[in-house]
C-alpha cells in the first residue's frame, strides 16, 4: 500500500520548471481588480468634489461636513465664509463644505 502512495506522489511533480512569471499572474489580476474597484471611483469622487469646491460663489446654500446650513457670503482660496442665520457668520475651510444644496444662478 504504501508503494502506491509513493508512485503517485512522485506523478505529481512532472509539472516543475515551468514559467515562474504565471506565480505574479493571480497577484497582479488582483491588483488590477482592486485598481478599478475601488481606487479608480475614489478619484472620479474627489475629482467631482475639488471641481465642486472651486465653483462656489456667494448665495449658494450649502451644507458643510459637521452639519452646518449655511448661505455662501464670501469665497476665498482656502476659506469660505458661511451665513448660517441673521448677523452669524462663520468661517470654515473650503474642504469642510460636503455639499451645495442649491445654487445661485
Amino acid at each position: 500500500m504504501y508503494n502506491i502512495m509513493f508512485a503517485l506522489s512522485g506523478a505529481g511533480q512532472s509539472g516543475e520548471g515551468g514559467n515562474p512569471f504565471m506565480m505574479f499572474v493571480p497577484i497582479i489580476l488582483i491588483f488590477v481588480v482592486f485598481y478599478f474597484i475601488l481606487i479608480r471611483p475614489q478619484q472620479k469622487k474627489q475629482k467631482a468634489h475639488q471641481a465642486l469646491l472651486s465653483q462656489l460663489k456667494k448665495g449658494d446654500k450649502v451644507v458643510t461636513n459637521g452639519g452646518l446650513y449655511g448661505t455662501v457670503s464670501d469665497a476665498k482660496d482656502h476659506v469660505v465664509v458661511l451665513k448660517i442665520a441673521e448677523n452669524v457668520k462663520v468661517e470654515v475651510v473650503k474642504s469642510a463644505v460636503a455639499t451645495v444644496i442649491e445654487k445661485k444662478e
